[in-house]
């Protein structure tokens, strides 16, 4: 499977871009969207320091057809909302790519996540192009499944230590009984541990913003 980080940069006339780029301080979060056959459904998060404006001017824009507060809060609110132009949702189901939520948006510009076929990936950037939405990677990978990255062996040790409570706080299983569990000598159970450890906590890094990402967020 291929991974993928896409910034897409809204064009003038979608809510979405038009509201983000009024309110640049405001971060619209995506957390559900469902394309129709015109209309478009979702659900947005919406934080910003004048909430209640961001909120109006997203009622009052053309494009948005219907709105119902599903959530308010200081500083944010939850909305569900149909919109007559649903151009990252188009795009999205014409390549057949589902879109990893939330979709974050701010001043015009939407994050992406996306995982799949290559050749889908490729499709979604192509749908993109012919609905003159302008957008570039951020990072892309291949990415394995679990069973391909650990032998039978070290999935079924890694297994054992999880559910004998190698890894508890405190532990309730040391390696010398883990061996025992396993059947295999100390040291053939430490070294195979070690292994599946390795492989776990690389995969589990992949999943984290690349480091570029947070230095921007700390900034």
């Amino acid at each position: 499977m291929t991974q993928a980080r896409l910034v897409v940069e809204l064009p003038d006339g979608p809510w979405a871009a038009d509201v983000s780029r009024e309110f640049p301080e405001a971060t619209f979060r995506v957390i559900a969207g469902l394309p129709g056959d015109g209309p478009g459904f979702a659900l947005v998060w919406i934080t910003a320091p004048e909430v209640e404006a961001v909120l109006e001017a997203m009622e009052s824009h053309p494009s948005v057809t219907e709105t119902s507060v599903v959530g308010r809060a200081d500083r944010e609110v939850t909305v569900q909302f149909e919109t007559s132009a649903p151009l990252l949702l188009l795009a999205a189901k014409r390549s057949g790519v589902p879109f990893e939520m939330p979709v974050e948006i701010s001043d015009g510009d939407a994050i992406i996540d996306v995982t799949g076929a290559h050749d889908r990936i490729s499709e979604l950037g192509r749908q993109f192009d012919d609905l003159g939405l302008e957008f570039r990677v951020k990072h892309v990978q291949e990415r394995l499944q679990a069973s391909q990255l650990l032998t039978e062996t070290e999935q079924e040790l890694l297994l054992s230590a999880i559910e004998e409570g190698y890894y508890d706080t405190p532990r309730t299983c040391s390696l010398t009984d883990l061996a025992d569990c396993a059947g295999f000598a100390k040291s053939t159970c430490s070294e195979a541990l070690h292994r599946a450890e390795e492989v776990a906590v690389k995969r589990f890094a992949e999943d984290l913003p690349p480091q570029a990402d947070a230095d921007e967020a700390t900034e």
